[in-house]
């Protein structure tokens, strides 16, 4: 089942929520610096002995003070204009993520829009290359969840899912 929620993904009570980290891995802005906030401290304390993540990799680590039990990183790519392999990367976070996420157990995922936000990824691509991953692997998962920040984003993920996968079983 793939769901697309508008919301805070800090309140979803899921197995694993992914971050769209920077390579160190220790916070900053965005969802990056929501899910270090809600997780608290720990969470950057933990992902000190991770020793940071490459772009288009993942690394997991608890949830800590978070509904969801565990956090999985993934460093999206910087957009330089399509010319440098971002689709790619950006496809392979996803991928990364619910490889990682099959690894150890995890039946329910959500995922921001990885790269969208000042990493300046545009949205349109990201969606549709979220989507068509998420649709890939959601007959593994008990859910998979689009979250997004505004309903604009929503609706984006909305239109990628009808066209891509018009079968899954949402709401």
């Amino acid at each position: 089942m793939i769901e697309v929620h508008t919301g805070d993904i800090t309140k979803l009570a899921v197995d694993a929520i992914v971050n769209a980290a920077n390579s160190t891995l220790l916070g900053g802005g965005g969802v990056d610096g929501a899910i270090h906030r809600a997780a608290g401290p720990e969470l950057r304390k933990y992902n000190e002995t991770l020793g940071g993540c490459p772009t288009g990799e993942a690394r997991i680590s608890p949830g800590f003070r978070l509904p969801a039990r565990h956090v999985i990183s993934t460093v999206g790519p910087v957009w330089h204009g399509g010319d440098r392999g971002e689709e790619a990367l950006l496809e392979r976070c996803y991928r990364s993520s619910f490889e990682l996420a099959l690894a150890n157990g995890i039946r329910s995922i959500a995922f921001p829009a990885i790269s969208t936000g000042v990493y300046g990824f545009p949205k349109d691509r990201a969606a549709a290359i979220a989507v068509k991953v998420m649709c890939e692997y959601a007959p593994r998962f008990e859910r998979v969840i689009a979250c997004c920040f505004s309903p604009e984003d929503a609706a984006r993920y909305e239109r990628e899912l009808a066209r891509r996968c018009p079968d899954r079983a949402a709401g």
